[in-house]
C-alpha cells in the first residue's frame, strides 16, 4: 500500500516542505519540495494567513497520508515566539484536514538518516539526495530540511511494519 508523507520545517519567514510516495517494498520517491515565504515587512498576521492558504493548498493538492513536522524547540529567543505562531497554523491546517502526524528532533532526524544523531547538516543533506536518487543535494535549506524529516517518518513505518 503506497503512502504518501509531507515533511514540513516550520517557520515564518521560510517553511519548508517536501513530499514523498512509496510503499514498504520500494524506496520512496520524490513527489514535490520547495518552500512558503513571507515577507519580513509584512504583518504578522498576514504572513500567518499565506502560511494557513499555502499550507491548506499543498494538503488539499498532495492528500499526504500523514505529516512528519519537526519538534519544536527554543531557537534564538526572537524567532521563538514566530516559529510557535506558524506551528500553530500547521496544526490547525492539519486538524481541519484530519491528517495525523509525528513530530522528530534533530537528533532523531540526524539519527534516521545518518546513522549518528550528532551529524553534520551537509552529511543529513547528502543521506538525503542520496536516498531520494537525487544528483543534487535539494534546495533551499528548508526544502531539504523538510524532505529529511520525511525521510525520517518513512524509516520510522518501515522499522514498524518489519516488526510486526
Amino acid at each position: 500500500m503506497k503512502q504518501r508523507i509531507l515533511g514540513i520545517d516550520p517557520g515564518l519567514a521560510t517553511l519548508g516542505f517536501g513530499i514523498i510516495e512509496g510503499n514498504p517494498e520500494t524506496l520512496p520517491n520524490l513527489l514535490d519540495f520547495g518552500v512558503i515565504t513571507t515577507p519580513a515587512k509584512q504583518e504578522i498576521g498576514d504572513r500567518l494567513c499565506v502560511l494557513y492558504n499555502d499550507l491548506k493548498t499543498l494538503i488539499q493538492h498532495w492528500q499526504p497520508d500523514f505529516v512528519a513536522i519537526e519538534k519544536f524547540f527554543f531557537y534564538r529567543m526572537g524567532n521563538t515566539i514566530l516559529i510557535a505562531q506558524a506551528r500553530g497554523v500547521i496544526m490547525l491546517v492539519l486538524a481541519q484536514h484530519q491528517v495525523p502526524y509525528v513530530e522528530f528532533t534533530p537528533a532523531q532526524v540526524k539519527q534516521a538518516l545518518t546513522g549518528y544523531g550528532s551529524a553534520q547538516k551537509y552529511e543529513v543533506q547528502e543521506a538525503v539526495a542520496q536516498e531520494l536518487g537525487l544528483e543534487t543535494i535539494p534546495k533551499p535549506d528548508d526544502a531539504a530540511d523538510a524532505l529529511a524529516l520525511a525521510l525520517s517518518a518513512w524509516f520510522q513505518g518501515q522499522q514498524e511494519s518489519s516488526a510486526r
